[in-house]
């Protein structure tokens, strides 16, 4: 039973589209929109651009000989970003954007280190997020450290798009073979080399002399390093040194070294990397070409991103007169043109029933007063059926009468109705260019809703029973560019039933990568509460201080003064009715200064739609540049349709659904299905008690470095490498609060809540270490739970 629910669940993580929307497709042999985008941080550069455009080129040849014949990047977009000169030939993006593209060019953070590498965090055979090269790595030549550009694009590629892993290991350099001999972790075994320790070095000289054995492991001494000819006849694997002249292939079935110690063989049950890449979606509709000639040249578009626009097209049907859902559009819709959106957009306004009314045509949220404009004519009664169609054209008319282009803006669509018509008006959302991102509220919103967001790219949201699914999914919607220092940032978001008479307190800490523009806002159901909040100095913030809603929508909102105070803020609200009453308290605020990259979480499911009893895998990403944050607790909350909450906690401790020990990326299993339908997300990452650190050590999924190689007999050096000692491996980081919704996913097959059986084995070991403990040998192992990652096994 075991094996075939393994061979379901394989099948099932393959076919399953992931939750980052890539608009990468194969389409005859050749990679159609592939999208490198350049971080607005980066000054302008020409040799930057060509350089990337020859980089490609030439692992366009090198992928299609590595693959047999069978793929070739064909179209690929630059996307140049908006802090760059303006030319003729920049074209008008579509979806591209920063945030969804599959290669970045970005600067290390905090200055650390140029190795290229690709953030990839799934299971074997899953797609990556994106590809990560520096401009100093695109701008000098590091020919003798990675070898080529190209070549190095390749090994990146075949980690984003196929999911297959290094087949070195920086750790664990060395094994003891089955033969008995010491062997270099590597794929394949065919690569000849000398190991050595390094005595001391001078210029690009060194006296080396070989290595010792540890009586202890039985291995070589940590100082040992494995340095390989140069001139080699094995030809793979592009996975251990695409660096190597001869390499040029992936490790085949026949070749591949099942005892190497790596990532590959650990992920991917000992298969081989071409094994996993013949089975991947691509591989099943591009046999090889026929003939001999090489592939054609890629072609390059030059894309520049465009000033926000957004318009909002929101349900005014007569189902929003139920569970106070106008009320609460309004509330989060306020939040969000106050406080979430970047200064500088432009942005609109659509209400719709049966027909559509376009309120506000582009307006610029350049000030504190300019979003009034738009709440002004937030609906405030609810009436008529409802036509999405309608909607979403006068949205469309709303962009264009302001002379804007359709291309690359934002629609976000909220919804709490059925309507089937919404397939007659797919044809012109695709040719619109938007992007469309969703909120489907309350159970009986439409079903096809998600189409539109699967479609464009855009986000995907579900808000039922918990009060604040909409702010939270409204607070998500940020700009796409990669200016992480403009983008709001949720620090709280708690609702709150209060009897009569009662008090209620909290906490939130404000750390010190943010404190500008930050918001306090409190809701209630029936009367404005009694509020008090004070900063970590003691200055207080009263009732009178909130300024309340002209709009009568029942929030109050305070715009701490300046930046706001480094340390725990704590509020006290009382309810002054008799009867208990729901209130909510949301704080957002953005990065302290434009040069202080705040820490931020990201949330996400495995997929976005899953059939039971395949389970699916929640992954949240905590990280201050692109350094993993570590020792926190991270919480996800996912809603069912019939209003149940499971609350599960998330790890980052290489066991069960997560690859890696101590990479920032907390995740966990979900089983905890109750019924069919949509499902919302949501996660909590709190630093407590000083316990948070940032990790500067090297990051996986990466081409290797090479210390050097040997050359007729002769060690020759590469320049080092801008090392990390263990011991400043880590820097502290203070106590902070973020909140992000993580969308939705869709259930089916489910059986109803409470009634399901646990068709799920524990989880798999994937640790296993032995050592010498005098004459005994030591196993250790992180144990899995009873069902995959939950619980405790029996024996």
């Amino acid at each position: 039973m075991v094996l075939s629910l393994y061979a379901i669940l394989f099948l099932a993580l393959h076919l399953l589209p992931g939750m980052k929307s890539s608009m990468v497709h194969l389409n005859k042999n050749g990679y159609d929109g592939v999208v490198i985008a350049i971080n607005p941080s980066v000054p302008e550069d020409e040799k930057l651009v060509q350089n990337i455009k020859e980089m490609v080129t030439e692992a366009s040849t090198y992928l299609f000989h590595a693959t047999k014949r069978r793929v070739y990047f064909r179209n690929v977009s630059i996307l140049i970003p908006m802090t760059w000169k303006s030319k003729s030939e920049y074209l008008m993006p579509k979806q591209e954007s920063y945030d969804q593209a599959d290669v970045i060019v970005a600067n290390p953070y905090l200055k650390y280190g140029d190795d290229p590498y690709t953030l990839q965090y799934g299971q074997c055979g899953e797609k990556g997020k994106y590809i990560h090269f520096t401009p100093n790595f695109l701008l000098t030549n590091n020919l003798p450290i990675y070898g080529s550009r190209g070549r190095v694009f390749v090994h990146e590629w075949a980690h984003l798009r196929w999911g297959i892993f290094d087949e070195y290991n920086v750790d664990q350099p060395f094994y003891i073979s089955r033969r008995n001999t010491i062997e270099a972790t590597r794929c394949s075994t065919h690569i000849t080399g000398i190991n050595v320790v390094f005595k001391e070095c001078q210029g690009g000289s060194c006296i080396t002399r070989p290595c010792r054995r540890d009586s202890l492991t039985g291995l070589y001494e940590a100082k040992c390093t494995f340095i390989p000819e140069k001139s080699q006849t094995a030809k793979d694997s592009i996975m251990f040194m695409q660096s190597l002249s001869s390499v040029t292939e992936f490790c085949t079935a026949e070749t591949h070294n099942m005892e190497a110690p790596n990532l590959q063989n650990k992920m991917c049950n000992r298969r081989s990397t071409w094994d996993v890449i013949k089975d991947s979606e691509d591989f099943q509709n591009a046999p090889p070409m026929t003939g001999t000639d090489s592939p054609p040249r890629p072609t390059f578009s030059l894309l520049k991103s465009k000033q926000r626009v957004v318009c909002l097209v929101l349900d005014k049907s007569g189902s929003m007169d139920s569970e106070d859902r106008l009320f609460r559009m309004n509330q989060a819709v306020e939040l969000y043109l106050i406080q979430i959106i970047e200064k500088g957009s432009l942005v609109g306004m659509v209400t719709f029933e049966s027909f559509a009314t376009i309120q506000n045509y582009l307006t610029n949220i350049t000030d504190e007063n300019a979003y009034e404009k738009i709440t002004a004519n937030l609906p405030q009664a609810a009436d008529g059926g409802t036509s999405i169609c309608s909607g979403l054209s006068a949205g469309f008319q709303a962009i264009i009468q302001s002379n804007q282009s359709t291309s690359g803006s934002e629609i976000v669509l909220l919804t709490d109705g059925e309507d089937n018509q919404i397939s007659l008006c797919f044809e012109e959302v695709k040719q619109s260019g938007a992007i469309i991102h969703t909120i489907a509220l309350g159970p009986a919103a439409a079903k096809e809703l998600e189409t539109l967001s699967n479609m464009t790219g855009g986000h995907r949201f579900y808000a039922n029973k918990d009060i604040n699914g909409l702010t939270d999914a409204f607070s998500r919607i940020s700009s796409r560019s990669g200016s992480i220092t403009q983008q709001a940032i949720q620090l709280e978001s708690k609702s709150f039933t209060i009897p009569g008479k009662k008090w209620i307190n909290g906490t939130v800490p404000v750390d010190s990568t943010i404190g500008n523009d930050t918001f306090f806002v409190v809701t209630w159901t029936i009367q404005k509460p009694e509020i008090l909040l004070q900063d970590p100095k003691g200055t207080r913030y009263e009732t009178s201080d909130f300024k309340e809603d002209k709009l009568n929508i029942r929030s109050a909102r305070l715009r701490i003064p300046g930046i706001a105070e480094t340390g725990t803020w704590t509020y006290h609200l009382l309810n002054k009715q008799a009867k208990s009453q729901v209130l909510t308290v949301t704080m957002t605020a953005r990065a302290r200064s434009p040069t202080t990259l705040p820490v931020i979480a990201t949330a996400h499911m495995s997929q976005s739609t899953t059939h039971y009893p395949s389970p699916v895998i929640v992954y949240a990403q905590v990280s201050q540049g692109f350094l993993p944050v570590l020792g926190i607790n991270v919480t996800a909350i996912i809603e069912s349709e019939d209003g149940h909450q499971a609350i599960l906690e998330l790890w980052d401790n290489g066991a069960g659904a997560d690859t890696v020990k101590n990479d920032g990326i907390y995740s966990r299993y979900f089983t905890d299905f109750h019924g069919n339908g949509r499902y919302s997300l949501k996660v909590h990452a709190q630093a407590k008690k000083n316990t948070a650190r940032l990790s500067l050590r090297q990051k996986q999924n990466k081409a290797l470095y090479m210390p050097g190689y040997l050359e007729n007999g002769k060690i020759v050096l590469n320049p080092p490498r801008p090392d990390v000692n263990d011991d400043t491996a880590e820097a502290e980081v203070e106590d902070f609060s973020r909140l992000s919704s993580g969308g939705s996913f869709i259930v089916s097959g489910a059986p109803p809540a409470g009634s399901h059986t646990h068709v799920f084995p524990p989880g798999k070991i994937t640790d296993l270490e032995a050592k010498f403990k005098g004459d005994q040998i030591q196993l250790s192992w992180t144990a899995p739970g009873n069902v995959l990652d939950k619980g405790k096994v029996e024996s």
